[in-house]
C-alpha cells in the first residue's frame, strides 16, 4: 500500500477525483429517496404497509451481501465492478419516468426498481470496501472517512430540498432523472482513476466455502462482532421510522414536498457538523465513547419530529430539529465506526468481510421496514415512530464491556492474525464484526 504525508488528502488528485465522483451521486441519490415514497404516497395510493414494503425492498438486496461479497472478493481489481453497478443503476432508474410517460408505472415497478438498484449498490459497497484502502494510506483513513461523510451530510443539507422542487416542477418520475445521470458522472470519475489493486489471493475454493469463511471472521472477531450487534439494532429500529417517516410529513403533519425537502435539507447540516466534530470528539472523549453515545442519540432523535403538533412552521421545525440531531449523532457513530473497522480487518478478506456484515447489518433493515409499515397500519404511525426512538438504548447495551467502549484511538489496533507473526487469512481464528 502507498505511503502519503499525514493530511494530504487535499492535495491527492486521485482522492479528490473519487470524492468528487461520491459527492455529485450522493446528492442525486437524495431526490430518488424523497422522489420514490412519494411517487408511492402521492400517485399510487400506497398504505403506510405497502410503504413499508418499498424501503424493505430498497435493503432487500443485502441478505446476499454475505455472497455477492465473496464474489467480489476473487475479483483482483474492483473498479470495473463499481463502474459497472452505477451504470446499472442508471439503466434501472431511467426504466421510472420512461414507464410514466407510458402511463405504465405500478407499485410492482417501484419494487422492481428497489431491489435492482439496491442489488447494485450492495456490489458497489463491497468492492468500495477493498478499494477504499487502495486508495489512501491507513494513517489517512479517519481524515479520508470524515471528508466522504462530510460531503454525504452536505448532500442532505442541499439535496432534499433541491428534490422537494425538482419534485414540485417536474414530477417525481421525472425528478429521478438527475439521480440517474449522476451515477453516470460517477462512473465516469472512477473510470479515470488509476489504483494498484491489491495482491491477488489464488484460491481454488467455492464462493460458499469462501462466503463462510467471511462470516465466521466477522462472528469472531472482537472488535466487528459487537460492532455488528450495535449497529444492527441501530439499523433495525431506524428502518422503523425511516419507513414512514415521508408518509408521516406528508399525511400527519401535513408538510408539501418542498416544506419536507426544505426541512430534510435544513435539519442534514447537523451532519456536516457531525462529520466535521467526529474527530476531534474522538480525540477528547474516545471513539469508543463517542459511538456509544451516537448510537443512542441517532434513533432517539425521530422522537422531537414524532411528538410535533401546532402551527405549520412548529411541525416543519420539528421535523428539521430531528433531522439535525439525528444527523449529528449518526456521523458521530459512522466516522469511528468505519475507521475502526478498516484498521481491524485483514486484507484478503474485506469483501467478504464487508458482504457478511452488510447481509446482517443491512439485511435487517427490510424486516425493521416491514415491521414499521404493520405497527403504523396497526397501531399509527406517530406511535411507531416512538417505539422506533428507544432502540438506541438497546444497541448501547452490546457495547458494555466490549474492547470497542474501551478504544479510545485507532493507534496501534491491528488485524489479529497480524500480530505476531500472521497466520493466512483461511487459518486465522476467527473475528467479530460491528
Amino acid at each position: 500500500m502507498r505511503t502519503l504525508p499525514a493530511a494530504s488528502l487535499w492535495r491527492d488528485r486521485r482522492f479528490r477525483t473519487f470524492w468528487s465522483a461520491q459527492g455529485v451521486s450522493e446528492f442525486g441519490d437524495r431526490i430518488t429517496e424523497l422522489a420514490l415514497p412519494l411517487i408511492a404516497v402521492t400517485l399510487l395510493n400506497a398504505s403506510p404497509s405497502q410503504v413499508g414494503f418499498l424501503t424493505a425492498a430498497v435493503w432487500l438486496p443485502n441478505l446476499a451481501s454475505l455472497f455477492i461479497g465473496a464474489w467480489v472478493d476473487q475479483r483482483r481489481d474492483k473498479r470495473p465492478l463499481m463502474i459497472a453497478a452505477d451504470l446499472t443503476r442508471t439503466i434501472v432508474l431511467l426504466s421510472l419516468p420512461a414507464a410514466y410517460w407510458l402511463d405504465a408505472l405500478t407499485l410492482g415497478q417501484l419494487y422492481a426498481i428497489a431491489i435492482l438498484a439496491g442489488t447494485a449498490h450492495v456490489v458497489f459497497s463491497t468492492a468500495y470496501a477493498s478499494f477504499f484502502v487502495r486508495l489512501v494510506s491507513r494513517d489517512q483513513f479517519m481524515e479520508a472517512n470524515s471528508k466522504l461523510s462530510a460531503t454525504r451530510s452536505i448532500s442532505f443539507m442541499g439535496g432534499p430540498a433541491v428534490a422537494g422542487v425538482l419534485v414540485q416542477w417536474l414530477t417525481a418520475p421525472v425528478a429521478i432523472v438527475v439521480d440517474a445521470l449522476s451515477f453516470v458522472f460517477s462512473a465516469l470519475q472512477i473510470s479515470r482513476l488509476k489504483v494498484t489493486p491489491a495482491d491477488h489471493e489464488v484460491t481454488e475454493e467455492s464462493l460458499l466455502r469462501r462466503s463462510r469463511e467471511g462470516m465466521r471472521y466477522l462472528l469472531k472477531h472482537p472488535y466487528l462482532r459487537v460492532s455488528l450487534a450495535c449497529a444492527t439494532t441501530v439499523n433495525f429500529f431506524n428502518l422503523i421510522s425511516i419507513a414512514l417517516l415521508v408518509l408521516f410529513a406528508s399525511r400527519i403533519l401535513e408538510l408539501s414536498a418542498g416544506t419536507i425537502g426544505l426541512a430534510f435539507g435544513i435539519g442534514a447540516s447537523g451532519g456536516l457538523l457531525g462529520a466535521l466534530a467526529a474527530t476531534p470528539l474522538t480525540r477528547m472523549l474516545g471513539a469508543g465513547r463517542v459511538i456509544a453515545i451516537g448510537a443512542i442519540v441517532f434513533p432517539a432523535s425521530i422522537a422531537i419530529a414524532a411528538l410535533a403538533s401546532g402551527p405549520i412552521w412548529v411541525r416543519a421545525a420539528a421535523l428539521g430539529a430531528a433531522e439535525f440531531v439525528g444527523a449529528f449523532a449518526v456521523m458521530c457513530f459512522d466516522v469511528p465506526l468505519n475507521s475502526l473497522q478498516a484498521a481491524v480487518t485483514h486484507e484478503h478478506m474485506r469483501s467478504r468481510v464487508s458482504g457478511a456484515f452488510s447481509s446482517i447489518n443491512y439485511g435487517v433493515r427490510p424486516l425493521g421496514a416491514i415491521v414499521g409499515g404493520f405497527l403504523g397500519t396497526w397501531i399509527g404511525v406517530r406511535e411507531t415512530l416512538l417505539i422506533s426512538s428507544a432502540g438506541g438504548f438497546l444497541a448501547v447495551l452490546w457495547l458494555l464491556g466490549s474492547p470497542i467502549l474501551a478504544t479510545k484511538s485507532l493507534a496501534g489496533l491491528e488485524p489479529p492474525e497480524m500480530q505476531g507473526g500472521g497466520a493466512p487469512p483461511s487459518e486465522a481464528p476467527p473475528a467479530l464484526h460491528p
